[in-house]
């Protein structure tokens, strides 16, 4: 690690003897080093992580914008809007927006852009994470009104559509694309595959020039690394670090939306019983694990639904630790004729959260003191995908997940269903009443649908307890005093380039 440091801090003082021209275009330049590089900046993949952290309201753009501070929503490519009927609602469109390629942002543009995303078989993530459930169809009523129909009534429509990244109507309809074309502040200027993502500021742009006028992404997967780069002039902003990463007096720590937990096969034996799941919640030393794997930032999670998202069930409480109730519990079980000592699997991921590895292996050494069976299989990303989405393989035996999942648009809506549902694309069960009490409040409006969003959140925590609820996660970044940049909840999925600044300005 010294050698990394030492070379990073030779190339940081040859950038200090670049020629004038070169230390303005630095100057005026902002580099961001992330934990690792995006796949592809498709604008309906905005819902991944890697994606939306340069796509989102950087390169695309939505007909909506929502305040992750506030929860409201604001006017973007949509000027206003209203339910103009109880299953249609009508946006205005702002005139004079052009797309990086000089075509003029029509309501044709928005309208295909929500057609091209709801396209089964692009099999979109934006789709699944935001649209689930309801049938949509978009139509140009003339070039600045847009009309858009659902099945059922949906009375968050404005808040969906500010997920859907709105791209030309010349864009590729049936297959994805590496490099979108936007409406943003930014748009894609080169991408030297392994190396560096570079975005460049749009001139054209229908809002306020952004502070920097080129962004480049960077990207290293160790945490150490990251922060060195902050501290040595080789980045000015770098996310995703663990406390012990080293990034000291440029860290700047910040709420998020992530709660980590475990989801268990809940129809599979010993986890069809009950009382196994139960022994489970108390064999988990939360506390511990807060204060240890995750070095006291964050707090104990009780639901998927954190506090500030319309439905979070405020009544709902953390499980206690109680190891000797859990023992009680499974051999209870045991006793029972539960099978407790067949094998359950833990699917991790590593690298998904810093101290990833360790978070599993104690939970493995507590559930064991508690009687059961558990062995850990850490995978990369993409054997992991294979145990969270739906079908799931279904001739591997009982598995505890390795789960993180963050609410950043702020309505309970786009949790429940798609993790907590019967048929949900990341659940592993439910059940009938649940569903009932998820359908119930995605059409209500108001109150009405937080109350019903916190009745279905109580059922599934004192009646399934499908779920070991873990912690809900604060973040870390390194930020160089070159920058004036505030982190919000958001920052973790959605990191908007023009919301930083040049120091003092």
């Amino acid at each position: 690690m010294l050698a990394v440091a030492a070379m990073l801090g030779v190339q940081g003082c040859a950038v200090g003897g670049a020629s004038g021209s070169d230390a303005a275009a630095a100057a005026d330049t902002i580099r961001i080093v992330l934990k690792e590089e995006p796949p592809t900046l498709e604008a309906c993949q905005g819902s991944q992580n890697s994606t939306g952290l340069v796509t989102r309201n950087n390169i695309a753009e939505g007909l909506t914008s929502r305040d992750a501070a506030t929860g409201k929503i604001n006017p973007a490519l949509a000027t206003a809007w209203e339910q103009t009927s109880e299953n249609t609602w009508t946006f205005t469109l702002r005139d004079g927006v052009r797309f990086h390629d000089g075509s003029t942002f029509e309501a044709e543009d928005a309208a295909f852009s929500i057609e091209r995303m709801l396209t089964p078989e692009l099999a979109c993530d934006v789709a699944g994470q935001f649209f689930g459930g309801n049938d949509f169809k978009a139509a140009a009523i003339d070039a600045t009104t847009l009309e858009v129909t659902t099945k059922v009534p949906d009375p968050i429509l404005p808040l969906r559509l500010a997920f859907v990244g709105i791209v030309p109507s010349t864009t590729d309809a049936t297959q994805k694309v590496r490099e979108p074309i936007g409406t943003g502040p930014y748009a894609v200027s080169g991408w030297d595959a392994g190396t560096k993502l570079t975005l460049k500021r749009f001139d054209d742009y229908w809002g306020e020039a952004p502070g920097f006028a080129t962004a480049e992404y960077m990207w290293r997967s160790e945490g150490t690394v990251r922060a060195a780069m902050v501290a040595n002039g080789e980045a000015d902003v770098a996310i995703t670090l663990a406390p012990e990463d080293g990034a000291g007096d440029y860290g700047v720590q910040y709420n998020t939306n992530e709660v980590t937990f475990m989801r268990m096969d809940a129809g599979i034996a010993p986890l069809n019983d009950r009382r196994v799941r139960e022994a489970i919640n108390y064999a988990l030393d939360k506390e511990s694990m807060l204060a240890t794997i995750f070095g006291g930032q964050g707090k104990l999670a009780t639901q998927l639904v954190p506090e500030g998202v319309v439905g979070h069930n405020p009544d709902i409480e953390a499980w206690p630790y109680d190891m000797g109730r859990a023992k009680a519990l499974i051999a209870e079980a045991k006793a029972d004729g539960v099978p407790v000592d067949q094998k359950i699997t833990i699917i991790g991921r590593s690298g998904f959260y810093p101290k990833a590895d360790e978070a599993m292996e104690v939970v493995q050494n507590e559930l064991i003191e508690a009687g059961l069976n558990v062995e850990i299989q850490m995978g990369d990303v993409n054997t992991w995908l294979q145990h969270l989405l739906r079908p799931l393989p279904t001739d591997f035996g009982p598995r505890l997940l390795m789960g993180m999942h963050g609410n950043q648009a702020g309505d309970a809506s786009f949790t429940m269903r798609n993790n907590l549902g019967s048929e949900g694309g990341q659940s592993s069960y439910g059940t009938p009443e649940l569903d009932a009490l998820i359908e119930a409040g995605e059409l209500a409006t108001g109150q009405k649908r937080a109350d019903a969003f916190a009745q279905a959140l109580a059922y599934g925590h004192d009646e399934i307890v499908r779920d070991a609820m873990m912690v809900q996660v604060g973040a870390l970044m390194a930020i160089s005093p070159k920058v004036s940049y505030e982190p919000d909840s958001a920052s973790g999925d959605e990191m908007r380039v023009a919301d930083m600044h040049k120091a003092g300005q």
